[in-house]
């Protein structure tokens, strides 16, 4: 459960000063740097002040972004510290937007407690065919058989393994694998596709 402190060691009211519990996540969306150019990314940590972003666009130090994820909304920051495969963003907000963003971690930490599947909030289904091909970012193509579909992640029968975090594109479809399993991988869209998209997969 994610809590701001309601007193502060130096008498400063709350809302001066928060702290709050980061927490493991794993949230997709995009963000714009000062240039208004947009990247795909993987929040990987987070608290209402703070964020872990994995992105192959590393920014720079004291850069201004803003963020689209999903779950999560729209929230707006700037890059404090710079890592091999992303960087931290110090979450800029009102108190009040704060308190609604701790709210939204807590239920996607739930939703992980509770041992839920990570992603059923769309009905997945069998695809009329199945065969399909899989192509990741850096050109290599495989094919696949696709087990179930739904407008926001697959999961695709694979001989190989392409790496936890790997971009990839299926069909029109770009998204990201975020788990192995024995016969596979899942992958999860960096958008929610329209029924239009899904439809030469499901002969409808």
């Amino acid at each position: 459960m994610l809590q701001l402190n309601s007193q502060t060691s130096n008498g400063a009211p709350p809302m001066e000063r928060r702290n709050f519990q980061r927490v493991p996540i794993s949230v997709f969306g995009r963000f714009m740097l000062e240039d208004k150019s947009e990247y795909i990314c993987q929040i990987d940590n987070m608290s209402p002040g703070s964020a872990g972003f994995a992105t192959r666009c590393p920014g720079r130090v004291g850069e201004h972004i803003v963020v689209y994820a999903d779950h999560l909304g729209r929230f707006e920051g700037k890059i404090s510290r710079i890592y091999d495969d992303g960087f931290a963003v110090s979450i800029e907000s009102s108190d009040r937007k704060k308190d609604k963003l701790a709210a939204k971690l807590t239920w996607l930490t739930n939703q992980g407690t509770l041992g839920l599947p990570e992603d059923r909030r769309h009905e997945r289904v069998i695809p009329r065919d199945p065969t399909s091909e899989l192509i990741l970012e850096d050109g290599r193509t495989y094919h696949c058989r696709i087990i179930d579909l739904s407008m926001s992640g697959t999961a695709i029968k694979l001989k190989v393994k392409p790496a936890i975090g790997s971009i990839a594109t299926l069909g029109s479809m770009r998204g990201r694998i975020v788990r192995h399993f024995e016969d596979g991988i899942a992958m999860e869209f960096f958008a929610v596709q329209e029924k239009e998209s899904l439809s030469s997969f499901l002969g409808r």
